[in-house]
């Protein structure tokens, strides 16, 4: 029987707000309910959050599972007796075992979660240690939302000796000095103090012959492949975990060439020349998908301007982010004579002084409101989907 001490510790019907008699389409519809509204990509950064949802996806583990729901209901009717005490010490009823009761209280030492009762031992791969692993995305898959296949290397029940420690052939002995209990009391008086055996490691057995694949620890490393759905607009440093198995995945996404991110908002700088910016016009502008779009500058557009183009930024199912564009009012600083000429009129004829308050009040006045209304390109696509920071 897998004695886990957070089985002890959890109600994990209480968790997900059902009865310990309720049916499977029951438990399945109350985890359905608090996954969704705890989960992490719909609270971003919110670390009570994660917690939530993680308590909830363990709890649902065990009861959403027939056999493991039976097996827990077992460990917590049993209590201490099953290895554990609540409070995290190692239970206080000591193994009294003869040679024809051996192989029933090793049936349940080993093979199957912690061996001999001791706080630390461990017989296979743990319930409860969440392993992360780190992928690294691309910028558009990161906006877009993928499937991939991670390669992990996890622990695992050895293959060997089942997940015993022992030389196959041979079996544990339970520990003489503390009884299989993993722990022994030192009495002072009124009071008592527990201490992991010295003699089994806490582990309350004793192996003599090792696995010569494990060598002793039950475990071994094997590699697997694990199917992840990596939702649209994660963000670089983004944990996520994945539905129904204890891994976290912890994104690292690569930086665009060309287009950054600010939230939800993809954003992107493009070079305009001075006279179209002095007399206004139409300029093409990218979008991640790969069409560009038209926008529309109105005269007198100054350099540094910001502009929204609606519907190009991180589409996710909840929001829809824009394309912020920055244009860069470009300078000549090479003239032929023939513009050196022109630009020299210019200056002749202009109104503009080299004074700030002024210099503000004409941009106003070749404005005649808000510069930069975006207008789609002729057989321009659906808003596609964008991400990135700010460039």
């Amino acid at each position: 029987m897998a004695a886990q001490r957070e089985w002890y510790e959890k109600d994990y019907y209480q968790v997900l707000g059902v009865s310990e008699t309720a049916t499977a389409k029951e438990i399945t519809k109350a985890y359905r309910k608090l996954a969704r509204d705890s989960h992490p990509d719909t609270h971003p950064g919110d670390a009570k959050a994660e917690d939530r949802f993680k308590d909830v996806s363990t709890a649902y583990d065990v009861l959403g599972d027939d056999v493991k729901r039976k097996e827990y209901d077992e460990v917590r009717r049993l209590g201490p007796m099953a290895g554990y005490a609540p409070g995290g010490r190692a239970g206080g009823t000591s193994f009294n075992v003869g040679s024809d009761g051996l192989g029933d209280v090793l049936g349940q030492m080993f093979g199957r979660g912690r061996r001999g009762g001791g706080a630390s031992a461990a017989g296979g791969p743990q319930r409860g240690a969440d392993l992360t692993a780190t992928l690294t995305l691309d910028f558009a898959d990161a906006v877009r939302g993928l499937t991939t296949t991670l390669y992990l290397t996890t622990d695992a029940q050895c293959g060997t000796c089942s997940g015993s420690g022992a030389k196959p052939g041979t079996v544990p002995k339970v520990c003489s000095r503390c009884g299989g209990r993993g722990v022994v009391d030192d009495n002072q008086g009124f009071f008592s103090f527990s201490s992991p055996c010295t003699a089994c490691g806490g582990r309350g057995v004793v192996i003599e012959a090792p696995c010569t694949t494990c060598y002793g620890s039950g475990v071994e490393k094997r590699q697997r492949e694990v199917q992840a759905r990596i939702a649209a607009g994660v963000s670089d440093g983004q944990k996520i975990r994945l539905k129904g198995r204890d891994l976290f995945v912890e994104c690292k996404v690569m930086p665009h060439h060309q287009f950054g991110r600010d939230g939800n908002n993809l954003t992107v700088r493009v070079p305009v020349a001075f006279p179209q910016a002095a007399l206004g016009g139409d300029i093409q502008v990218p979008t991640l998908d790969g069409p560009t779009v038209t926008l529309r500058l109105r005269p007198g557009t100054p350099s540094g301007s910001r502009h929204r183009v609606k519907g190009k930024g991180v589409i996710t199912p909840t929001k829809e982010g824009d394309l912020i564009v920055t244009v860069d009012v470009q300078v000549p600083t090479s003239l032929t004579a023939g513009q050196r000429a022109a630009i020299e009129a210019l200056a002749a004829a202009s109104t503009v002084t080299d004074r700030p308050s002024t210099v503000r009040s004409s941009a106003r006045k070749s404005s005649a409101g808000k510069p930069g209304a975006a207008e789609p390109a002729a057989g321009d696509p659906a808003a596609g989907e964008s991400a990135g920071e700010r460039v």
